[in-house]
């Protein structure tokens, strides 16, 4: 199978290390893995501030970029936020543009966008991938995942394959982090205080390692685990999968 990568604007600033490992896993199965130089930003930023002709330059780069998606047989991202805003936003922008060109291409392009654990297990019928990562780890679901996406237990069911993994359950799962894209600029404190639980439901679940699907939630819940020195690391859920040796 050929995938392109869509690796996302945070992801290749900030966590490269959660792309390279989506690349490691999927090669690892067996598939190409190619990266379309050319994209840059999805536009979730934009959107979340209301800037939709900005979101709307974007959505057209991320054509540009990908083409209309015959290219590849899917483009797989480590990233839930990133996937949802282009399966569930951009065939409203591109509707709205009047252009109709930029509808089709965007109508045959966004389903065939996944994240990581929904291509792994729902598309290709993949849980167990060969990872061996022996540290007690906690599962953060992101909110994009969990109610947009609706990737269920995929993640899950991924990491109970790990060998030498010892999961733990985090106590109030299902609530955000606080950080929310623009949200945690705009309401800096709603969001601290919101990360001020989820770092205590963390610490409460007794877990070395901290995953999600999202390198921004990871990003958000770090920080506040690295500035109270608890010890805890993040790692991305790729990173898990693509571990081998148990050195990551």
């Amino acid at each position: 199978m050929r995938i392109g990568l869509f690796v996302t604007c945070l992801g290749d600033t900030l966590f490269p290390e959660a792309g390279r490992a989506t690349v490691e896993v999927l090669e690892r199965l067996g598939h190409t893995v190619d990266f379309p130089a050319a994209q840059t930003c999805c536009g979730q930023m934009h959107l979340n501030s209301g800037y939709a002709d900005d979101a709307l330059r974007l959505v057209r780069g991320f054509v540009r970029a990908f083409g209309d998606g015959e290219g590849f047989d899917a483009i797989v991202a480590p990233s839930g936020s990133c996937v949802a805003t282009v399966r569930h936003h951009y065939g409203v922008l591109a509707s709205d543009s009047g252009d109709a060109g930029l509808q089709r291409a965007v109508s045959r392009l966004a389903p065939r966008v996944f994240e990581l654990s929904e291509f792994l297990v729902g598309r290709l019928g993949v849980e167990d991938v060969g990872a061996y990562f022996p540290h007690r780890v906690v599962y953060h679901p992101s909110c994009h995942g969990l109610r947009v996406l609706r990737v269920g237990d995929a993640p899950l069911r991924l990491l109970r394959a790990v060998r030498g993994i010892e999961l733990v359950e985090l106590p109030e799962a299902d609530s955000c982090c606080g950080f929310g894209g623009t949200f945690a600029v705009k309401n800096a404190d709603v969001s601290a205080a919101m990360l001020a639980d989820k770092v205590a439901r963390v610490l409460e679940s007794g877990a070395e390692v901290c995953t999600a699907l999202d390198c921004s939630c990871l990003m958000h819940i770090g920080g506040g685990l690295a500035r109270q020195r608890t010890g805890v690391r993040t790692v991305h859920l790729a990173e898990i999968l693509a571990s081998a040796t148990g050195d990551r």
